[in-house]
């Protein structure tokens, strides 16, 4: 396609007519690969007599165009632009980079990205030297401005891909310096001279980010940079053409430059100039870095903060930083001595006042609330705000150099309390107690554990918190949400306190001012949570909280119509949690309220597409807090079945990859459905295929996850399981299961719930697929061959053992028939014998594990004479006898463990002196008591926590030299849970005695002393098992006729 025909088609992208913009697009597509393509898009881009829409639009598709193509993303995948055209572009893009309109540049940058990314230096070797010659002549700007797109590609790459960084350095930096230097003398010097600088303080960072390169090592030339560093902080930025608008004024040239210098300077100190983070090799230049700069950056930074305390203009993110650099400098004695003199001045005239409410946040406060609350509870916005750097440097001074420092902050801040109760209502320093009351909140894990501020926080609360409830100015009746919910788990003394702290955050819901009842609902979280300890506290007040629950879910579903905040759904769950069963009347209407609030955000972040939207976060929350309903009702199966139809459309769709964001979370709702639920319905079994396509396509990675619904499936559907055709759900497990262990590409951690799935169809359907158990014994075989993690190994002879256990001799004649029946239980046998040097075993490390070895090893020994030879037979008794006492050991060693965490549960029942004692907060000490009422929820609770993971979380491979046993399954439900191994044993030698007496007397003629007091206590054990099973039996029947 020639040039004039190309425009035409580009003008038509621009038609306002969706059709006729449909058809360029076509068009567009059809003529992408044609050989010059390319080229002439480039054409036109730079064509400064082309109309400049034509030439943005040309300049998109350019982009985009580039970024798909290329470089192939697969590796079989083929070039889609010529070798020619490639040469073309860039050979051109070059010299047109500096002359094209900010508009137009920023989409040839992105090109210029994808290009040296993908190309140099393989297949751009002489890159560097355009850039090179072009820096020694007039195209600096060009040069400057790729420079810094080669550099930016090593900014994060380490050792050996690191290593062209430093061609690049020795190549360019003694021009960048020269360039600098030049630039640093100008007198007046104009915005594009700060343009070129902030290139090169860009150029410097990326290539000094992760390692300082060799040749800066050098003392001469390392010099020589810092001097125009901080020539350029010393300097005041130019007066004259800063913007007004504080907005466009921060991003204004050369408050840039000074951005980017502070940051070098920064980095410079925090990685390479601290004396106890660097390998000896750099010791040296951390020694240099400390002596020759660190202090005079200091100086320069002080100096610079000195223009906010004279009522000058620094940009939020130099303040940001430049407290970050003193914040480190506390714990440095040389550096906190030179900090020293100027403390007092920096503490109370300009940290304090930056923790203050003031004139921006007050316009932000009445012109967008929303916005407001999004700012203060956004973890990116506190990495630049001047606020949490100063919160952060009072905390870290309190913190490392409290002994002179706190008396002295905490008597300023209450003084200014004391003057705040004395002025008359027109002169009260609002602002200022809203300052002090954030240094309080900020500083309360210091306090709660300082004394004398430490017995006095209950009467500080009273005197200068609890008042602001009341406030007529909003954000102070914020802040005193917030600093109570700081304090919520303090022990009062009067616990009239808490009650009124708690009736004023919960009246704070209710509060006109939006920010106002954020905070409140977030303190809410933090007195609920305090909600706990000794019986008669923690029930007196969970009944403040009880009666008003309608009206205080109904005000979270108002904020959560109004706002997007995890945060928000976190104190939900909190309650959900705190209340269990008693949320059952709710429950319906919670999950109502939140799947509404979950397809809100979902379509939020669609249309944001930012990767931290807060959307995105507050849908996963959503779905979170919908698992800790379901969770807390779990002993209710008629509620799930009013839930379903809520929740059936969350799981239907984001099953699919529309749902890869909240995959898991899906899947958990899913699992406490299908476990919960009275039956398993036909619209929660249609989920089925849904997973089945997912794990093909892209969610192997929650196989794990994807194992909790399938196994409930089939153990609490299997007749549906067995009996269904269409779709027909064997067949459909099969072709899964079968594609999964037999792909050589799927490492062996990612396949071990495949396995486990197996285990689950004969365990649950015992003699009901006969036809499955050759087809799952011949990959279980093929895979067990290829295995190289040993808990891998153990789960696929956990196959053959369940297929032993589910039918004997079909599975003995099925191993035979493969001629695989020797070489299984060599290895088998080989297994159970393998021990570390401190004697425990190294596979079948769990109750599980051992007990579903003993059922099918056991199995055997049921087989007709003549099955097993007598050799066999005997090897098969004796590991059998030695399993089943490991097992009895294990699950004694359990017992005594639990006792023993009981014993500590107790202990948790403290009174709040001996709290006080421990110097730590409730939390730091990981109590969390329940009272005497509750002593059943806390087992149903953990069996309900295990019911998330049903059986099955994976080992670790890498704790393989650890002694300790790794998670069990054990208390899980299963059908082999009523059998007992030491009853089967017994009762199966007694068969095989009464059925095959020569054979038995053969056996147990062989047996050493040893095996035969093994023999004779198991047979023991087995009977005190019948007794405990028979008592266990008659108190369910009695239990269950009261």
């Amino acid at each position: 396609m020639d040039l004039p025909s190309l425009v035409v088609i580009l003008q038509g992208a621009l038609c306002p007519s969706p059709d006729e913009r449909k058809a360029a697009e076509q068009s567009l597509n059809q003529f992408q690969y044609a050989p010059q393509h390319l080229v002439r898009v480039l054409q036109i881009i730079v064509d400064n007599n082309c109309d400049i829409a034509v030439r943005q639009v040309a300049s998109i598709h350019f982009k985009n165009f580039i970024a798909k193509n290329w470089s192939p993303h697969e590796p079989d995948e083929q070039q889609k632009i010529s070798r020619t055209d490639k040469d073309m572009v860039r050979d051109h893009i070059l010299v047109f980079v500096p002359q094209l309109p900010p508009l137009l540049r920023v989409q040839i940058g992105e090109c210029l990205k994808t290009i040296i990314h993908a190309d140099y230096p393989e297949q751009w070797p002489h890159l560097l030297d355009w850039v090179k010659h072009n820096l020694q002549d007039k195209q600096v700007y060009g040069a400057l401005y790729v420079l810094r797109i080669l550099a930016r590609k090593y900014e994060f790459k380490s050792d050996e891909e690191r290593t062209p960084v430093y061609l690049i350095v020795e190549e360019t930096f003694p021009h960048l310096l020269n360039i600098y230097n030049r630039l640093a003398q100008i007198d007046k010097p104009s915005l594009d001279v700060a343009e070129l600088i902030k290139f090169i303080c860009k150029i410097f960072w990326s290539s000094i980010y992760l390692e300082i390169p060799k040749q800066l090592f050098d003392s001469n030339l390392f010099n020589a940079w810092m001097i125009l560093f901080l020539n350029v902080l010393e300097r005041p930025v130019p007066l004259e053409g800063q913007p007004a608008d504080p907005e466009i004024r921060k991003s204004w040239g050369w408050w840039k430059v000074k951005k980017w210098t502070i940051h070098i300077l920064n980095r410079l100190y925090t990685r390479f100039g601290d004396l106890k983070l660097q390998n000896p090799e750099n010791k040296a230049f951390a020694q240099m870095f400390q002596k020759n700069y660190a202090g005079k950056i200091l100086e320069c930074h002080l100096n610079l903060l000195n223009v906010i305390r004279v009522g000058g203009y620094l940009p939020d993110r130099v303040i940001n930083l430049i407290l970050q650099y003193l914040t480190n400098s506390i714990s440095k004695n040389t550096m906190y001595n030179l900090l020293q003199s100027r403390l007092d001045t920096l503490l109370f005239e300009i940290i304090f006042p930056l923790m203050c409410f003031n004139d921006t946040d007050q316009k932000l406060w009445d012109e967008d609330p929303h916005e407001y609350v999004r700012k203060g509870y956004d973890i990116i916005e506190d990495l630049y705000s001047p606020r949490t750097a100063a919160m952060d440097f009072v905390s870290e001074l309190v913190r490392k150099r409290g002994k002179e420092n706190l008396h002295k902050f905490i008597q300023f801040i209450v003084g200014i309390f004391k003057s705040y109760d004395e002025a008359p209502v027109e002169y009260k320093l609002y602002r200022q107690k809203d300052g002090a009351l954030l240094a309080i909140g900020a500083l309360c894990d210091k306090l709660k554990q300082t004394e004398p501020y430490r017995s006095q926080l209950e009467h500080m609360l009273v005197q200068h918190v609890f008042p602001e409830f009341t406030s007529p100015f909003g954000h102070l009746r914020a802040k005193a949400a917030w600093v109570a919910g700081q304090y919520a788990h303090i022990n009062f003394s009067d616990q009239n306190t808490f009650r009124k702290a708690l009736h004023s955050v919960v009246s704070g819901m209710r509060d006109p001012e939006l920010p106002v009842r954020i905070d409140s609902v977030f303190a809410l979280r933090s007195f609920v949570e305090a909600c706990r300890g000794i019986y008669m506290l923690h029930t007196m007040y969970l009944n403040e909280i009880r009666p008003i629950l309608p009206q205080l879910l109904d005000e979270f579903f108002k904020l959560m119509n109004e706002v997007e905040n995890e945060d928000l759904v976190f104190t939900l769950e909190t309650i959900v949690d705190k209340f269990g069963e008693e949320m059952a009347p709710y429950a319906l209407g919670l999950c109502k309220n939140l799947a509404a609030a979950f397809w809100r955000c979902m379509n939020t972040a669609e249309a944001d597409d930012e990767v931290d939207d807060p959307g995105a976060l507050a849908a996963v929350g959503c779905l979170r807090a919908i698992s800790t309903i379901l969770e807390s009702v779990s002993r209710l199966p008629h509620i799930f079945v009013e839930i379903e139809p809520t929740l059936l459309p969350i799981m239907r769709r984001m099953l699919t990859s529309d749902g890869q964001e909240v995959f898991e979370e899906v899947l958990e709702i899913v699992s406490y459905i299908t476990l919960f639920s009275p039956t398993i319905s036909l619209d929660m079994w249609g989920l089925w295929s849904l997973m089945m396509e997912a794990l093909a396509d892209f969610a192997i990675e929650y196989f794990p996850n994807i194992l909790v619904p399938l196994d409930n499936y089939i153990s609490r559907g299997t007749a549906y399981f067995l009996t269904c055709k269409e779709p027909d759900y064997q067949q459909s497990l099969w072709t899964m299961i079968s594609s999964t262990m037999l792909d050589k590409n799927i490492e062996d951690n990612d396949i071990e719930p495949a396995p486990k799935l197996i285990q689950v169809v004969f365990q649950n359907c015992k003699g009901q697929v006969d036809q499955w158990v050759e087809p799952y014994l011949r990959i279980t075989v093929e895979r067990l061959r290829r295995a190289e993690k040993s808990y891998l190994k153990c789960l696929l002879m956990q196959v053959i053992a369940d297929a032993l256990f589910y039918n004997s001799a079909l599975t003995l004649g099925i191993l035979q028939k493969l001629g695989v029946a020797t070489e299984i239980f060599n290895l088998w046998f080989q297994m159970l014998q393998e021990v570390k040097k401190s004697g425990v075993r190294v596979n079948f490390k769990r109750e599980h594990d051992k007990k579903v070895c003993c059922l099918g090893l056991t199995s055997l020994l049921a087989l007709p004479a003549g099955h097993l030879p007598r050799e066999a037979l005997g090897r098969v008794f004796r590991a059998t006898l030695d399993l089943l006492v490991a097992y009895k050991d294990q699950i004694a060693e359990a017992a005594q463990e639990e006792e023993v965490e009981d014993d500590d549960d107790m202990d948790g029942f403290q009174t709040d002196d001996e709290e006080d004692d421990g110097d730590v907060s409730d939390k730091e000490m990981g109590v969390d008591t329940e009272d005497g009422d509750k002593a059943d929820s806390i087992r149903l609770q953990k069996l309900a926590e295990q019911a998330k993971a049903k059986a099955f979380r994976p080992y670790d491979e890498d704790d393989d030299d650890s002694d300790d046993d790794y998670s069990d399954d054990e208390e899980l439900q299963s059908p082999i849970d009523e059998v007992d191994p030491f009853v089967f044993f017994v009762d199966t030698v007694k068969s095989l005695q009464a059925s095959d007496p020569l054979s038995f007397q053969n056996l147990t003629q062989t047996l050493d002393f040893h095996y035969q007091a093994l023999a004779n206590g198991v047979a023991q054990h087995a009977e005190q098992r019948k007794a405990e099973i028979e008592k266990e039996r008659m108190e369910k029947v009695a239990a269950g006729g009261s």
